[in-house]
């Protein structure tokens, strides 16, 4: 039996009262404004603010010791115990109680010239100027003019303005006019999420982007194709609201085409917005870039270095691991295979912890080799090539962000809602045990996934610690 950590409610509240944006800034996290907020540079999808979480693409949240078990894979007492470091020598600060009222919203004042905006847009950025001109006559982008708190100092930023259906600005996103560094970039205090940069124009077609700077560049890639026709949104983030909003008053379209950033985050993102659009039966399609994002795709179009494309580690894993399971697959192809065989490699796969990856690859070609077998039952001609590919469609990094051990009960729940029988079953029965066998070699494949890039991660830690 494992041993009994035990809490008192005191260390708990303790725990869940630790500032998140100073106990990540302590664990060599880098965080980015986002209004009121805080996001993570290496996970765009996920918000903090004094103790609380929030993550944006599977709309789960929480506080301190949630987030922790979380982001850091780690059990409740292990993520209580790092929470109270403090009490070792490492203090980490009490969130404080919110509750300044909510500011109105309020966009900032105008320049009175927008010569820093075109030059930082045109030069820096290399957006057109006449799809700058644009915008600015529509009054989507204005330069803006702003004191330090001190009033000390002035400073500039490009404003990228959001509308609701009645012409009232609802949201502003700020990108700071310097080229020098990363500079500023956020959306305004009070912002509403829902209404964020956008043309709407008389075609079908929407095409979404993370950022405004994405949305003018792809613009700028594709101008002599009548761009105006179509409508264009930038989330300003990764947030889905601003696209079901627009989608909501602007009946007229109904095909989206995601354009999101060629990186993790994105990927994620665009695999979440697609299931939900798919159960809104809404017509969709991606479009990625092949750098990094839509401004990098400029920039390399004008000779210029790019940064790269991120491909997700998990789909990477994901597509060599699928390799190996078809060759399994096909080996036990001559194998007479039954339910009981997938009770015995569940429990071999559970026990071996010396080469755990290895038996739960195993059990998962296992499981598909009984999904076939029932397939064929129905005189389904499904080769094993098509049932790997089948579950690598199905496989979702957004809906994979749990520990690898947790997905194991996963599995036994759902082999146990399995019931085979040794009477004659009709098809519907007989269709119902290859989905559930799918389902289960998917959850295997996931687990195994996420077990291998743990490995990954403590042999790079490994490495770091002997260099």
């Amino acid at each position: 039996m494992g041993t009994y950590i035990h809490f008192t409610e005191d260390q708990k509240q303790r725990a869940n009262s630790v500032d998140l944006v100073e106990f990540l800034k302590m664990q060599g996290e880098t965080l980015l404004s986002s209004g009121r907020e805080k996001r993570l540079e290496s996970n765009h999808s996920v918000t903090v603010r004094g103790n609380e979480w929030f993550d944006h693409a599977t709309k789960e949240g929480g506080l301190a010791i949630d987030f922790v078990q979380y982001f850091y894979g780690h059990t409740f007492p292990d993520a209580v115990t790092m929470l109270l470091n403090g009490e070792q020598g490492i203090p980490y600060t009490k969130a404080k109680n919110d509750q300044e009222t909510k500011k109105p919203f309020k966009l900032p004042p105008c320049n009175n010239d927008m010569r820093r905006l075109f030059a930082y847009l045109t030069k820096h950025r290399l957006i057109d100027p006449e799809v700058v001109s644009f915008f600015v006559k529509e009054r989507l982008i204005y330069e803006s003019k702003e004191l330090t708190a001190d009033g000390l100092k002035e400073y500039h930023n490009a404003v990228f303005v959001g509308y609701d259906e009645n012409g009232v600005s609802k949201h502003a996103h700020k990108r700071g006019l310097y080229s020098e560094g990363k500079g500023y970039k956020g959306n305004i205090d009070s912002s509403n999420p829902r209404y964020s940069f956008h043309h709407i124009g008389n075609s079908n077609r929407l095409y979404v982007f993370e950022a405004p700077i994405d949305l003018l560049s792809f613009i700028t890639m594709n101008k002599e194709s009548g761009w105006r026709k179509h409508s264009y949104l930038a989330l300003c983030g990764l947030s889905e609201q601003a696209l079901f909003k627009t989608l909501e008053w602007n009946t007229e379209l109904t095909h989206v085409v995601l354009c999101l950033d060629h990186d993790a985050a994105g990927i994620e993102a665009c695999e979440k917005i697609e299931d939900m659009l798919a159960e809104k039966n809404k017509s969709c399609s991606k479009l990625q870039p092949c750098f990094k994002d839509w401004n990098e795709d400029l920039r390399a179009k004008q000779n210029l270095v790019a940064i790269p494309s991120e491909e997700h580690p998990q789909h990477r894993l994901k597509n060599d691991l699928c390799k190996e399971i078809l060759i399994l697959v096909k080996d036990m192809g001559s194998m007479n295979l039954g339910y009981s065989d997938g009770e015995d490699i569940l429990k071999q796969a559970q026990i071996n912890n010396e080469n755990q990856a290895e038996a739960m690859k195993l059990a998962t070609a296992v499981f598909l080799c009984l999904a076939l077998k029932e397939h064929r039952q129905l005189g389904h001609q499904m080769t094993a090539e098509e049932i790997i590919q089948s579950m690598s469609e199905q496989f979702r990094a957004y809906q994979n962000r749990s520990r690898w051990d947790s997905k194991l009960s996963e599995v036994y729940d759902e082999f146990s809602r399995i019931k085979m029988s040794a009477e004659a079953i009709d098809e519907k029965e007989v269709l119902s045990y290859a989905i559930g066998f799918q389902k289960v070699a998917l959850i295997l494949l996931k687990s195994t996934i996420k077990l291998e890039l743990l490995v990954q991660k403590q042999i790079q830690t490994q490495s770091l610690n002997m260099a």
